[in-house]
């Protein structure tokens, strides 16, 4: 004990000079930046620019700087570089500042903030576009091969409620690093443009950058105000339905299958639902699955509707939209056959009741005799039959003959037996 006492003893002395020696002196003065500034370089987009203060006292410490967002939005964040790019909406103007810190585990240093402002552009109040949507849907592209997807852009707005009746808007968007102006307008009844359609973009389907969109005007009258807004391709991209959706019934097993949309996505970046309904009695089964094929048991003795939709998981990028239902495949027996089936069970039925009725009505009230008098049996060709017997009695000579004789009256035959 008496030898780790000095051992301890240097350790912790170490410890301090090492700690001395990586901590900057608290004393040090920080400075903010100086010349800073916010440039415009595309849609919804600045730059922001700043230099060190050359005042600032060099010591062995790595300098960083904070950035605040004021509007349109707050935000903040750090950096070691003296720029940083920034994808807001412009329209309602945008101001930033930006300071030198120096931070460790337990304190942190900080100047005084650098301010720089964008104010915003000029134009009427009412007179912008409201209620700007978009959406991206993507197509097959057969004749090439770099970008075997195409991906059109389809936009809507509504006219400014203090907007001139002569206003026209115009609309461009921004992806990346390409800028293109609409080209194909949809007009209201005054012919201002109200949508816009892109057939073909440099959007990539596959992409996480935001899509910026411009809307600006001109009139004679009064300065319309542009307006922008950001979007998000998951949140506005339009999947297209499953291909080639087949359905078949073996017994009471119903089988589905269908092909991926089409899409820039793999097979294995897709969830599915599929909707059943059952047209006998209005029962719909909705399953989720990540495959492309499912099985269920169902009445053979029903028919069915079997519709398939599609999104992207959240395993390639952030859940979307779904996509609309496939056109519905149509599985089994006609829901209207064992209703005729019924029908004329119930009409058989029907018929043999009321024949037993009758008869019974007929027996009851003597009806059938009249209605079905029996037939006379046919008359005798010969008149008179007579029957001769010859009785032979012991002791006795005499001789008995018995003549039989039918007499026949109209209708009825009696039997009469004479004697002699």
């Amino acid at each position: 004990m008496i030898i780790m006492a000095p051992v301890l003893l240097i350790l912790l002395g170490a410890t301090e000079i090492l700690q001395a020696d990586l901590l900057p002196d608290e004393k040090i003065s920080l400075l903010p930046p100086i010349n800073f500034t916010i440039k415009v370089t595309g849609l919804a987009q600045v730059l922001l620019h700043w230099e060190s203060n050359p005042d600032q006292e060099q010591r062995n410490v790595n300098l960083e700087y904070q950035v605040k967002i004021n509007a349109p939005k707050e935000d903040d964040y750090e950096t070691r570089i003296t720029e940083s790019k920034c994808v807001t909406i412009l329209h309602k103007g945008f101001s930033a500042s930006v300071r030198t810190i120096l931070q460790n585990d337990h304190s942190l240093l900080a100047s005084s903030w650098a301010s720089a402002e964008l104010h915003a552009p000029p134009g009427s109040p009412g007179t912008s576009v409201v209620n700007l949507t978009c959406t991206t849907n993507t197509t097959a592209d057969n004749y090439s091969h770099l970008r075997p997807y195409q991906v059109s852009l389809h936009c809507t707005w509504l006219v400014g409620t203090d907007a001139p009746e002569d206003t026209q808007y115009f609309l461009y968007y921004r992806y990346g690093s390409w800028t293109e102006e609409c080209q194909e307008y949809s007009k209201d009844s005054l012919g201002r443009n109200i949508a816009c359609w892109f057939p073909r973009t440099f959007i990539r389907s596959r992409g996480r950058d935001w899509l910026a969109v411009l809307v600006n005007g001109s009139s004679k009258h009064s300065a319309i105000k542009p307006f922008d807004q950001l979007f998000a391709l998951h949140a506005i991209d339009r999947i297209n339905p499953p291909l080639n959706v087949t359905a078949e019934i073996e017994g009471t097993r119903l089988s589905i299958q269908w092909e991926k949309p089409v899409s820039a996505f793999p097979i294995h970046c897709f969830d599915y639902e599929v909707k059943i309904h059952n047209a006998r009695n209005g029962y719909l089964q909705v399953e989720k699955m990540m495959t492309n094929t499912f099985i269920s048991i169902i009445d053979d003795l029903s028919k069915y509707d079997v519709q398939v939709r599609a999104a992207v998981s959240s395993m390639c990028r952030e859940a979307g939209l779904w996509s609309e239902w496939s056109q519905p495949i149509y599985v089994g027996k006609d829901e209207h056959k064992p209703l005729r089936e019924w029908f004329l069970i119930v009409l058989m039925a029907t018929i043999c009741f009321i024949l037993l009725i009758l008869l019974l009505i007929c027996r009851i009230c003597h009806l059938w005799i009249k209605l079905f008098p029996p037939i006379p049996a046919p008359k005798s060709n010969i008149k008179d039959l007579f029957v001769t017997a010859n009785y032979e009695k012991a002791g006795s000579v005499e001789t008995e003959i018995e003549v039989i004789s039918y007499i026949e009256k109209p209708g009825v035959e009696t039997l009469e037996d004479s004697v002699f």
